[in-house]
């Protein structure tokens, strides 16, 4: 069984929702990318820490992913993928969540059908 506030993809997940957030200071943005990296980027930091406090909760790591892609195709869907620095950080933070959204499957899979057998 997982303990709260102990798996490192959710962890990872974290790091990449604040750094995706504070991105924008470093970044050259317009708009639509400063509020879209800074939107995406709370959203996941936020699920990162729904997962770490609830380890068995599976429909946040499926949340991880449908985030990542949505950052991901965000250059495009808000026009800014001619802004190198703004669109790689969204391309890069949208499959690294992605793929820790999914590497935390299997244990959260795992810890909720610990926690579903023990009702």
């Amino acid at each position: 069984m997982t303990r709260t506030w102990q798996r490192w993809q959710d962890w990872a997940a974290l790091v990449i929702g604040v750094l995706t957030a504070l991105s924008p200071i470093v970044v050259s943005t317009d708009t639509a990318a400063l509020w879209s990296l800074i939107v995406f980027g709370v959203l996941i930091a936020a699920t990162a820490l729904w997962s770490l406090a609830q380890p068995g909760s599976v429909a946040s790591e499926y949340v991880h992913a449908v985030l990542g892609v949505l950052l991901f195709i965000s250059p495009w869907v808000f026009s800014y993928a001619d802004l190198g620095g703004a669109s790689w950080t969204s391309w890069v933070a949208g499959v690294l969540t992605v793929a820790v959204g999914l590497a935390a499957l299997p244990s959260a899979n795992a810890e909720h059908r610990g926690l579903v057998g023990q009702h």
